[in-house]
């Protein structure tokens, strides 16, 4: 099932998509949504970050297996972070070098602490594409992330969620302006989805439509204003954004 969240003239609805339209829908996060508005065709509607999180976190040294030397650990992003495909990363003057980052982000359904392995299914609505924009010489300066990882548009999120798609392998690639610049899978990581969301929950609640960024496999590259980066992730779709200068 894909899920979505679209603009319009009465405000953000969620939709799913069903026969090629979107249609509206009460609750997204129920086991079968039911519809409860007009419906959509693709090509005449807007669509805007496929959840709302109230929580936002990233795994850290999540790159590569040989980051299982280090402890799970990840950090927090603003939820103000958040935009949609085709709306702008906003890039300061004087941060340095910025880099968008391609990862598979992972939805939560229900409000969970504590999961344990077999619970983790239950607690998941799906996955989206999720691009963990960070000022990489600003990490330096303020070991926190503030600095590098709160700027507007720093976590473009979309354009949809799938909820059938199984994360243990899954493709990235990451195009700037076009041109292939990585390439990559999250089986490459050196935490699963189920690991990283046990290890999360033992210290933090979760709740529907927080988002967990699951890592970065090499699955980098420097951008800047004038840019457009184009993250796909095979059994999702593409997540599209211009890069802009404050």
């Amino acid at each position: 099932m894909r899920l979505a969240r679209i603009a319009t003239a009465a405000g953000p609805r969620p939709v799913c998509l069903h026969d090629g339209r979107w249609h509206e829908v009460a609750d997204p996060f129920a086991d079968t949504p039911a519809f409860t508005g007009p419906a959509h065709d693709p090509g005449t509607v807007q669509l805007l970050a496929p959840a709302e999180p109230r929580v936002v976190l990233g795994m850290a040294h999540n790159g590569a297996p040989g980051d299982r030397e280090l402890p799970p650990q990840a950090f927090m992003k603003s939820p103000r972070t958040v935009v949609g495909p085709d709306h702008p990363i906003v890039v300061d003057e004087g941060l340095g070098q910025v880099n968008v980052e391609g990862e598979l982000a992972v939805v939560i359904r229900r409000t969970c602490r504590r999961l344990r392995p077999e619970d983790v299914p239950s607690a998941i609505l799906g996955y989206t594409i999720g691009n963990d924009v960070t000022a990489v010489e600003q990490i330096a300066l303020d070991d926190k992330l503030t600095q590098a990882k709160h700027g507007d548009g720093f976590t473009p999120l979309g354009p949809w969620i799938e909820t059938d798609l199984d994360p243990g392998d899954v493709p990235i690639a990451v195009r700037v302006d076009g041109v292939t610049v990585a390439e990559a899978s999250t089986r490459q990581l050196a935490w699963n989805v189920t690991e990283q969301l046990v290890h999360l929950t033992r210290y933090l609640t979760l709740g529907p439509g927080d988002v967990v960024l699951t890592g970065c496999p090499f699955t980098f590259a420097p951008v800047e204003p004038g840019d457009r980066a184009e993250i796909t992730l095979d059994g999702i779709g593409t997540l599209s954004n211009p890069v802009r200068a404050l």
